[in-house]
């Protein structure tokens, strides 16, 4: 005789459940990994939101491992990807630096102001969220909750943003390049 737990139903009120009683527990949980609450909560928010959309194909019988295990492999996979993007980014930057050995180093200061240039030219709503996370250090969740937005409204606007970003730097390409190996803004650019 099989005895095995039924497949876990989820719909909007078990979501509700499932959602307020494993949300914090999983984000504790995920600190053992990284002290980074942005990458937490992103990876927490990513497990609950594929949970909801699959949830129709999903034949969960132990919720509570399942959620653990999705998280578990979702920050190993957001670290992982982390860690490559450094190597990449250590990789190019010494590629970088060798073919610009002969060429003078742009002024900290120019690079800053021509950054906040860019900055300046983002729409109005876009500008303040940029703003709010990259240099006042706001989560997405603090950023919706402080505007009365979504967080999905905080993401599309951050999207924006970053991508207006880039094609600026991408125009003053070799200008800026030299300059953020060695600005404090470096870290800034690194995701845009």
């Amino acid at each position: 005789m099989n005895s095995r737990p039924p497949v876990f139903i989820i719909d909007q009120s078990s979501f509700r459940i499932i959602y307020d009683l494993y949300y914090e527990p999983i984000c504790r949980f995920l600190n053992y990994y990284t002290r980074d609450r942005f990458a937490i909560e992103d990876v927490v928010q990513d497990v609950f939101t594929k949970l909801w959309e699959n949830k129709d194909y999903l034949e969960v019988r132990h919720i509570k491992t399942y959620l653990y295990n999705a998280a578990h492999n979702k920050m190993l996979n957001y670290l992982r990807n982390e860690a490559n993007q450094a190597i990449i980014l250590e990789q190019w930057s010494k590629e970088k630096s060798e073919a610009s050995e002969s060429r003078d180093c742009y002024d900290p200061d120019e690079f800053s102001e021509l950054l906040n240039k860019f900055i300046g030219t983002l729409p109005e709503k876009c500008r303040s969220i940029f703003i709010r996370n990259k240099w006042e250090n706001l989560s997405y969740k603090q950023i919706a909750e402080m505007n009365n937005i979504s967080v999905k409204t905080v993401e599309t606007q951050m999207s924006i943003a970053l991508k207006r970003i880039r094609e600026c730097v991408s125009a003053h390409y070799e200008k800026i390049i030299i300059v953020t190996l060695f600005s404090p803004l470096y870290k800034l650019l690194l995701y845009v």
